[in-house]
């Protein structure tokens, strides 16, 4: 059988321990302590002996008039103090991040609500939840839904045709920030597009500059569709993911692109954004954003989801190109 002391084990020892030591070492009277800490006497004349044991060091020089520091009990006290303003600080994180209050949310977005209202959100947000770090992911709609798959967004903002939102593998909630229209990307050098008004032949008739299928399928198809309407397929002069590769793309003359009305914000040189002329503009194809989350939130995450759900800004809405 072991000699050795059952209260000498290697369990840590309990905070509240700590906290009758540092009040018998602030006060150096085991009465005034033990009121301190609504105890009687004798519980904590047997705590203190026993945290003795466990550290095998006597921590007080006592008799019966008076309690003293020992030189390792001096040691101790700052450290001990800075252990449980730490402990207080751990308890009021955990309340803070299961109210929503502190945390962090991993974004995912578009570039055309980066374009948009985006960054003003961001800022409200921060504002009213200072405790709550928001990381930013610019990716796809496609790239956004494997992400979702693999835990490695906690929201996303994404650009699909209207009613028909992206779905993943995962169950996913979806808040609609609403519909904007599609504009016309021209080269500002191509002498037809300076026109005072478009013929609707002359912007069928021009090469197109569209982002992959893959990226936003049921957006492509619209696309497409508005063109198959006006019994024009249309001839693709090269795909690219980014909204401002596709504008880019534009002033180097590549063709025309049908871009959301937010990418009006981005000023190119040798780009000019126009609506559609009217015997296109009817029936014209739309887009729509929307927010989509995991079905059980974190708190933090939540709070963000009920953050943008209570803006103001909806339908959104963009100046004109």
């Amino acid at each position: 059988m072991s000699d050795r002391d059952p209260e000498a084990s290697d369990a840590g020892i309990e905070l509240r321990v700590w906290r009758q030591f540092l009040t018998l070492a602030d006060t150096l009277h085991f009465g005034r302590a033990a009121g301190q800490l609504h105890i009687t006497q004798p519980p904590l004349t047997q705590a203190i002996q026993q945290l003795e044991r466990r550290l095998a060091t006597r921590l007080f020089d006592r008799n019966r008039r008076s309690v003293a520091l020992t030189s390792t009990d001096a040691l101790m006290v700052e450290p001990v103090r800075q252990l449980l303003r730490q402990a207080a600080a751990l308890q009021t994180r955990a309340r803070d991040a299961a109210a929503g209050e502190l945390g962090r949310v991993r974004v995912g977005f578009i570039s055309t609500i980066g374009f948009g209202p985006l960054p003003l959100w961001l800022r409200a947000f921060r504002e009213r939840c200072p405790g709550i770090a928001i990381e930013l992911i610019e990716a796809t709609s496609d790239v956004q839904l494997k992400a979702f798959e693999r835990g490695e967004i906690d929201v996303g903002f994404m650009l699909h045709a209207p009613g028909l939102a992206p779905s993943a593998r995962v169950p996913l909630q979806r808040l609609s920030l609403g519909v904007e229209r599609l504009v016309l990307a021209l080269p500002d050098s191509a002498a037809w597009a300076a026109a005072r008004r478009l013929r609707p032949g002359d912007v069928l008739a021009q090469p197109l500059v569209i982002f992959p299928r893959s990226a936003t399928p049921s957006l492509y198809d619209a696309v497409l569709a508005f063109y198959h309407r006006h019994g024009v397929t249309p001839v693709i002069a090269q795909e690219a993911t980014q909204m401002q590769t596709i504008v880019n793309l534009v002033s180097a003359g590549l063709g025309l692109a049908l871009v959301p009305e937010a990418m009006t914000q981005l000023q190119r040189a040798g780009v000019v954004y126009r609506p559609l002329p009217g015997a296109l503009a009817a029936g014209a194809p739309r887009c729509e954003t929307s927010l989509l989350w995991p079905g059980q939130p974190a708190p933090a995450v939540a709070r963000f989801v009920e953050f943008v759900r209570a803006l103001p800004l909806r339908p959104l809405r963009y100046r004109s190109g």
